[in-house]
């Protein structure tokens, strides 16, 4: 069994609509989901992606309005990288300059140019200038299609030691170890290549420990392809002596979780059934969707969220 990438990245936001502006207006993805957390529906989980929102391209939130500022250090996903096509990141300086974001100077890392920036809850984004940046850019969104993100390129880990989690990597997941930057070790999907495919663990036994909160990463889920995979890799995490969870109905997806040896949340997720089981391709992220769980409760959570709007104009619709 091999994992084939990155299904998607799950973080924490303070303000809904803050957030929605800056992923759609500024970074050009698709709002493919307005629902609520499942295990706490009086908060809203956004999720952006490409057009369709498909595995790779995934960004998800939980709105925790006011929630205070978190600490990015070990363990934690410490960065997120976005892919683009190699000659973008000079359009993409320029967009993010125009937009009030400054992006640090460009650095190339494994051979790789990419631009550092921050989201407005402190949150660390890199975008890469990707060697094969697969995928599909949004046709329809406010950036060109030509300098469009196609999804993630990878995400960094930090942690205070590298090697338990590297064998976790490699010997468990099937991940590939590709060398390392000094403190910086690279591993890729053995499965694949390319889009979402890169994680990078970066050895930091001096950093302040991470603390969870707005601008921080709450879990990475890692993809695999249907629920009979999905059982199989519990069953060998549980003889590996992980402390797993039992599978998890995210509805558009199954789920389970699992701390690495270093500590940070993973989750493996199936690629079905995906975002166009309780709507059409063409009105995803158009109005609040609510599992059938929760849909007898659909008054009392109306009233709870706050109303948001796309940057395109329009408050997102609360009928169902």
């Amino acid at each position: 069994m091999n994992v084939t990438g990155i299904h998607h990245v799950t973080a924490i936001t303070a303000d809904a609509q803050k957030n929605i502006d800056f992923y759609c207006g500024v970074l050009g993805l698709r709002l493919v989901k307005l629902t609520v957390n499942f295990d706490d529906p009086s908060s809203y989980h956004l999720y952006y992606g490409d057009e369709l929102g498909r595995p790779g391209t995934i960004l998800t939130f939980f709105a925790w309005p006011g929630a205070p500022r978190g600490i990015i250090g070990p363990p934690q996903v410490a960065a997120t990288s976005f892919a683009v096509p190699q000659n973008a990141l000079d359009f993409w300086r320029e967009r993010l300059t125009q937009k009030g974001v400054t992006p640090g100077p460009a650095v190339t890392r494994f051979g790789e140019a990419l631009l550092s920036f921050t989201d407005p809850d402190g949150m660390r984004l890199e975008i890469v200038a990707a060697d094969k940046p697969d995928g599909h850019a949004w046709a329809a969104g406010p950036v060109p299609v030509e300098h469009a993100i196609r999804g993630f390129h990878g995400i960094t880990l930090s942690e205070e030691g590298y090697e338990n989690t590297a064998s976790l990597l490699t010997e468990v997941m099937g991940f590939k170890a590709e060398g390392n930057d000094n403190n910086r070790f690279r591993f890729r999907a053995g499965a694949g290549e390319g889009l979402a495919s890169v994680v990078d663990v970066l050895c930091a036994p001096d950093a302040p420990r991470g603390g969870l909160g707005a601008g921080t990463v709450h879990h990475v889920a890692y993809r695999t392809s249907d629920d009979p995979q999905q059982l199989a890799w519990r069953k060998e995490l549980v003889r590996l002596k992980f402390n797993v969870s039992p599978v998890m109905d995210r509805f558009y997806f199954h789920s389970i979780y699992f701390r690495e040896p270093g500590g940070v949340l993973f989750e493996i997720a199936t690629d079905n059934p995906g975002f166009t089981t309780d709507e059409p391709a063409e009105e995803l992220g158009t109005t609040l969707k609510l599992p059938p769980q929760l849909e007898p409760y659909r008054a009392q959570i109306e009233r709870v969220v706050p109303p948001v709007r796309l940057p395109a104009g329009g408050v997102v619709g609360r009928a169902h």
